[in-house]
């Protein structure tokens, strides 16, 4: 059998890529069966690059939402390259007849997705957040299931709730006292005391970055917590600038983070985006959090994750526009002074997660295969 995985263009949508391939993999699927298809901007050839698996990245990228001079002018350009990509894809198609294309959607999916839609090649969407995106809601009526990641309003025709599948390094993570011990002194922090993480994504958040360094400001003599803070590559400088420079508080900074699995080790309580993966790591580890959605995002389709983890009462949510060191001050200091709600909220939180997803995903796509 063959397979195609496409979609890309952050790590948010590789990782699912990833996770998904292992399980296929491991249920027999050799890796000469898969092609991932994703897109040259994206970080697709240094996520998937060293991998086994078939390899093709085709031209193009995301359709910006404006009637600016600047923004047709780029859209010109990339209706160019997605029809160079398109004609890549079909004829990918046609060479390879796979069994099940697999989408987990961004600009990255469409050439594959337009040229499965055209040759009637079965296909099997994920889609990660609580709402579709663009390229899975215009092909919708193709997909054979659509798997989300996180619960949306109501499930579409041959729509299931699967969770997001996580990449195998997140569901190693172990939380004992001993891998805490060990990953502090990794980070450079003390286990004794309340460690927030914060993460937001490979760039950061500009908005985040500045209420978290203005919180390490705050927060100058507590001796009680400890900060890690991953600004992001865009940010790094500027807040390695503004640290204070005599301090009680451990606050370590750090463009990006080499290794995940130790943060999440240590966090205790987490301030993030609301990223479908980010989510589902959080409630998979049982993580409490706090939830600033990028505003604007398609849809609001970070709110609307948000919303999902806060409504089982296993985060906080605070919008982008009110994100300020005072906010986030007052959030923490709430989960400090009571550890039975800290124990709670990520008791809901854990409890919301699906640690068989990438595994349930895998075999809808075998079923479909067989024709199921």
């Amino acid at each position: 059998m063959k397979f195609v995985i496409t979609g890309g263009g952050t790590g948010g949508h590789i990782f699912p890529m990833t996770a998904v391939a292992d399980s296929l993999r491991s249920s027999g699927v050799t890796a000469q069966e898969i092609l991932f298809v994703g897109s040259r901007r994206g970080q697709e050839r240094a996520l998937l690059g060293s991998r086994d698996e078939r390899l093709i990245l085709l031209p193009g990228r995301g359709i910006r939402r404006s009637v600016t001079p600047v923004a047709l002018w780029n859209n010109t350009g990339a209706a160019i390259r997605v029809v160079w990509s398109v004609v890549v894809a079909i004829a990918t198609t046609l060479q390879l007849r796979p069994e099940v294309i697999v989408s987990v959607g961004g600009y990255a999916a469409f050439p594959m997705v337009l040229a499965g839609a055209l040759l009637r090649r079965p296909m099997v969407f994920i889609e990660l957040d609580a709402s579709m995106g663009l390229v899975h809601r215009i092909f919708h009526r193709s997909a054979r299931r659509i798997c989300f990641g996180i619960a949306p309003a109501s499930l579409p025709t041959r729509g299931m709730v699967t969770g997001v599948p996580l990449r195998p390094s997140i569901e190693l993570i172990s939380r004992d006292f001993e891998k805490r011990v060990s990953a502090a002194t990794a980070v450079g922090v003390d286990p004794q005391r309340h460690i927030v993480v914060v993460m937001t994504g490979s760039l950061g958040s500009t908005t985040v970055n500045n209420a978290v360094s203005q919180l390490a400001e705050l927060w100058a003599d507590r001796q009680d917590v400890a900060i890690v803070h991953v600004t992001g590559k865009r940010d790094f400088d500027q807040m390695q600038h503004r640290r204070p420079h005599s301090s009680e508080l451990q606050y370590v900074l750090l463009p990006f983070a080499d290794a995940m699995s130790d943060l999440w080790t240590l966090a205790d309580t987490a301030i993030c985006r609301a990223g479908a993966t980010t989510v589902a790591e959080l409630t998979f580890l049982g993580i409490p959090s706090i939830l600033v959605p990028l505003p604007n995002a398609p849809g609001d389709h970070q709110t609307m994750n948000a919303r999902s983890v806060v409504d089982v009462g296993g985060a906080r949510m605070l919008p982008d526009d009110v994100c300020s060191a005072n906010s986030l001050a007052a959030a923490i200091d709430d989960l400090l002074r009571d550890p039975l709600l800290r124990e709670q909220m990520g008791s809901a939180a854990k409890n919301m997660g699906r640690p068989d997803a990438a595994r349930h995903i895998a075999r809808v796509v075998q079923a479909v295969a067989h024709g199921e």
